[in-house]
């Protein structure tokens, strides 16, 4: 009794030994605020946190909900993340049953003779003799005294990866969601200069008409004539290339869906169901820990953290125990009757004591796999911190962009009307309508232009501060 005493009371005293440092989150490598949010526009008191405002509410447009709603059902990425979230805490109960001792009955019998004047015991058997024997046993087998805590790191690993499949696949629907949103904007861009280049080749086509009568009578010239029909053909021309990329649009966005877009549902402009909900960014730069991506990368280095003390547990005994009971008898009528009775007890200890240095090249891959994720962490959060940086630098820019263009246009179009009035009044040739024409063109082009970025600038800035999950 006093050498059992003994060995637990050294057990515990080696396991207190086994030094495994607590958790600590690495220190934020980015500044403590997020740039430019102090200088950005005010934005309306109603404002919230990206990772506070649902996808739904963020896309107004009962179309595109629709069909985000049909990607998140369809897409295989994230039916993948879902698979592997499935698969990790699989990886996660087998971990956590190995603290549990393994419980199992077994049943045999067997059959033997033995040879004439075999001894037996001692004792010379005259005769051949036949004998049976069977045997009816429950117990544990090697189950192991976790005492250094080389099972519980190796849970608590487990745990921590089955975390950052969760993460994953909550960081591939924000990635998801914002893509199906860029590309239905990116379609609806496309549409829309689709239409306005129909519409410019029925002004051109008209004014191609008109001057082409002009000439017929001889008050015209060819000059003027070719002039109007390069205008023709410059837009068939955008006609062409936009319909392919409207086609290109289709075929991306269809991609991201998982199944064809009904034309239902497919946009036709950037009208007004576009605009989105708008988003604080006068916060600080703690925000960007909660985002999914860093979330993953900090219970991955959680779960690196953790294979250290796993690895150092090897430097200590490992002390498993068999035991079982049950019954065994020569006849198997009375396999159950009393005195049939069996134990076992099988306590047994492993101390490493020489192994070339491979349990302290173990202990070195783990404490680098730990500095490597911690390099990914940090990684995770500079790129979240440039994603926000860039998307709030071009969200003023836009803006101003956007105000001086929407003048710019209507500046334009004045200039037009004017143009033509003047060449049908007899005062300027159509040279001065042809070159109007083609810079208010131009300039209808550039405003759809920064209405597309202007919104992908809001989806990008939704996405990079955690929205959509």
């Amino acid at each position: 009794m006093d050498r059992r005493i003994l060995l637990v009371s050294l057990a515990v005293a080696l396991g207190g030994c086994v030094h495994n440092r607590p958790y600590e989150r690495p220190p934020s490598p980015v500044p403590a605020a997020l740039p430019h949010a102090q200088a950005a526009e005010p934005v309306p008191a109603g404002a919230s946190q990206a990772a506070d405002i649902p996808w739904r509410a963020f896309f107004p447009d009962s179309r595109l909900q629709t069909v985000i709603e049909t990607a998140l059902a369809n897409n295989r990425d994230l039916k993948m993340a879902a698979l592997n979230i499935e698969r990790a805490e699989a990886l996660y109960r087998i971990q956590s049953a190995q603290q549990r001792p393994t419980v199992a009955a077994s049943a045999s019998g067997s059959l033997y003779r033995l040879p004439k004047d075999m001894s037996v015991a001692g004792i010379n058997v005259g005769q051949a003799v036949t004998i049976q024997q069977y045997t009816l046993n429950l117990g544990a087998a090697s189950w192991e005294l976790d005492l250094f805590g080389r099972i519980r790191s190796l849970k608590a690993a487990a745990l921590e990866q089955f975390l950052a499949t969760q993460q994953a696949r909550s960081a591939t629907q924000i990635a998801l969601v914002a893509g199906v949103a860029g590309t239905y904007l990116a379609l609806a861009a496309d549409q829309e200069n689709l239409r306005l280049a129909r519409s410019t080749l029925e002004a051109q086509q008209a004014s191609y008409d008109l001057i082409r009568q002009i000439r017929d009578s001889g008050m015209g010239s060819d000059l003027d004539l070719f002039q109007a029909q390069s205008q023709v053909e410059a837009a068939r021309v955008d006609i062409a290339r936009y319909s392919g990329q409207v086609e290109l649009d289709g075929h991306a966005l269809a991609l991201l869906v998982g199944a064809p877009v009904p034309p239902g549902l497919q946009p036709s402009e950037l009208g007004p169901g576009s605009a989105m909900k708008e988003i604080a960014a006068e916060l600080p730069s703690e925000v960007l820990l909660q985002r999914p991506d860093i979330l993953m990368a900090e219970h991955q280095l959680k779960a690196a953290h953790a294979s250290i003390g796993a690895a150092r547990a090897a430097y200590f005994p490992r002390i498993s125990l068999t035991a079982g009971g049950g019954s065994m008898s020569s006849d198997l009528t009375k396999l159950f009757n009393a005195g049939a009775g069996t134990w076992n007890f099988a306590p047994q200890i492993s101390l490493p004591i020489f192994d070339s240095g491979a349990r302290k090249s173990t202990v070195k891959v783990a404490e680098t796999d730990r500095a490597l994720a911690v390099a990914e962490y940090d990684k995770a959060i500079q790129t979240a911190f440039r994603e926000v940086s860039d998307a709030l630098s071009q969200r003023d820019s836009l803006r101003s962009q956007l105000v001086a263009q929407k003048i710019l246009v209507t500046s334009l179009e004045q200039t037009y009307r004017i143009a033509g009035v003047r060449y049908q009044a007899g005062m300027d040739s159509y040279l001065t309508v042809l070159v109007a024409q083609r810079t208010l063109y131009q300039g209808q082009q550039g405003l759809v232009s920064l209405r597309l970025a202007q919104l992908a600038n809001q989806v990008a800035l939704y996405k990079a501060m955690g929205g959509g999950a």
